[in-house]
């Protein structure tokens, strides 16, 4: 049963919703697919009356009309993950970015590093109880909520009700308010005859009964593409997409050998389409978990055969992974890369695994680098990875020596850059 909209106290337009926020205030915005556009539309619109509103975010689905150069003296975006509608404002400098892991965000609004004043979120209609649930974005939404002195909610007919540790209860909430809307979609990665390559190549790691972290994009989509042949899958992740589903459908991924939540998709995120929203929906095979739960790497280290698979801008010879920069500008963020990385090293049977192209822009650059481009961030450290994928084949580092590495490397760049790989590795005195 459904708490009928009569019956719900503080109701309101977003016009009176916004109202409730101030000049100087730290606002976080629920991200992902689960963004509250009325409430920034809302929000835009009083940008006149705002001045040196911090704005906190995650990696948001579709437009942001905050970020928009007018608004500069209103809002100031700090990101703490960088997607396509914030990217530019941060290369501007018109945006900021924290480094953090996934894992730790929800521990910088506990500690108070970042106490947030308002949030703004969308969740479902409440039940008969007078819980509403977060739908498609938990991760970092939830314990933003749960902490924020205002929370503001856009209540979406059309959010999924979503299971697990994903509910804020009414009480909790200062304004409600009402839409219909289509949810954000985040179709799948397009995939090649590279990323499939390359998902072959990862698919051929991956043992039956293993745990898997799949995220969203042509590689992660790829791998999912070549499990059909394997048995009894788990999904422990930050997020999946609309390829779970279909492995689900097809009885691959059952969660039956799982060692913690068995028989369950456990996830922080959804990030996918209307058939993703749809089939999440009451749907008790799915959990949704805040972040410092799901991306804890004690947690992840505690799945058998826990297989983590991640992307990367470039690597260089000795195995550092650059994966949130191109040089020194700064192009997305750590996300949980690092947090399941080192999960899946301390699994027993785990597979943390690095996959990339071995080019990029047409074939005229070497993702595999004698060194990182001069100002890249290091976000995988050459201690934690222990596979390298590309089309060319699988690399395996862990235990190997410099010069073992290089040449392992060198063996799955694009074969027009071996030979330049290996001269400078030889000045470089790896091999």
């Amino acid at each position: 049963m459904i708490a009928s909209s009569s019956s719900l106290p503080r109701v309101m337009t977003a016009d009176d919703a916004l109202a409730l926020v101030h000049s100087n205030q730290r606002v976080y915005i629920g991200g992902g697919c689960g963004v509250p556009n009325p409430l920034l539309d809302a929000l835009v619109q009083r940008a006149d009356y705002l001045r040196d509103v911090e704005i906190i975010h995650m990696l948001t689905a579709g437009d942001d009309p905050t970020t928009a150069p007018e608004y500069h003296d209103s809002f100031r975006h700090n990101a703490l993950f960088i997607g396509a509608n914030t990217r530019q404002a941060v290369h501007d400098g018109r945006a900021d970015f924290t480094p953090v892991f996934l894992s730790d965000i929800p521990r910088l609004f506990r500690s108070g590093v970042l106490p947030i004043d308002v949030a703004l979120i969308q969740v479902s209609s409440p039940d008969r109880h007078g819980f509403c649930s977060l739908g498609v974005e938990v991760g970092c939404t939830l314990p933003a909520a749960q902490l924020a002195r205002t929370v503001i909610v856009e209540m979406n007919a059309q959010m999924p009700r979503t299971l697990g540790d994903s509910f804020i209860h009414m009480s909790r909430i200062n304004a409600f308010v009402e839409t219909d809307r289509p949810l954000h979609e985040a179709p799948q990665g397009a995939s090649n005859e590279v990323t499939d390559q390359i998902g072959h190549h990862i698919a051929g790691l991956i043992p039956d009964n293993a745990t898997l972290q799949l995220g969203i994009g042509a590689i992660p989509d790829a791998v999912a593409k070549s499990l059909y042949h394997k048995r009894h899958l788990g999904i422990h992740t930050e997020l999946f997409s609309d390829g779970v589903v279909n492995l689900v459908e097809a009885g691959v991924i059952t969660g039956e050998a799982k060692t913690l939540h068995r028989g369950k998709l456990v996830a922080g995120f959804l990030l996918g389409t209307k058939r993703l929203f749809e089939w999440v929906h009451n749907n008790a095979m799915v959990e949704l978990h805040p972040t410092d739960y799901v991306n804890d790497p004690f947690v992840i280290a505690q799945q058998k055969h826990m297989v983590a698979v991640n992307s990367a801008l470039q690597v260089d010879l000795t195995g550092q992974v650059c994966a949130d920069s191109i040089g020194p500008r700064i192009y997305s963020g750590a996300g949980g890369q690092v947090d399941f990385i080192r999960g899946a090293s301390r699994s027993e049977g785990g597979l943390p695994i690095i996959g990339l192209p071995s080019t990029a822009r047409n074939d005229t650059i070497s993702r595999i680098s004698p060194l990182l481009e001069h100002g890249a961030g290091v976000v995988t450290s050459r201690y934690d990875v222990h596979y390298v994928v590309t089309e060319y084949g699988v690399a395996e580092l862990f235990g190997k020596t410099f010069s073992q590495r290089a040449k392992a490397l060198i063996d799955i760049a694009h074969p027009k850059f071996r030979d330049e790989l290996t001269a400078t590795a030889k000045k470089l005195k790896y091999i």
